[in-house]
């Protein structure tokens, strides 16, 4: 079983696109930055470890769609 799951994840993120999108653009940052913002992580794979940053709070999506 992957940790954290995508049932999780989803409460935390509106849809897929918008999960996979957040967690790509904050993974390609570490690569990078070779940084994380939470405390032994999991994963070891940088994709890994911006889903589990999205899942501890510390990653946040924010939607400006505005409707005209």
């Amino acid at each position: 079983m992957l940790y954290p799951s995508i049932d999780s994840l989803l409460l935390k993120i509106d849809s897929k696109y918008s999960l996979v999108s957040v967690a790509a653009k904050r993974a390609r940052q570490m690569q990078i930055k070779n940084d994380c913002r939470i405390e032994k992580p999991v994963s070891y794979k940088s994709v890994g470890r911006a889903l589990e940053e999205i899942y501890s709070g510390n990653l946040t999506y924010d939607n400006q769609y505005e409707e005209k």
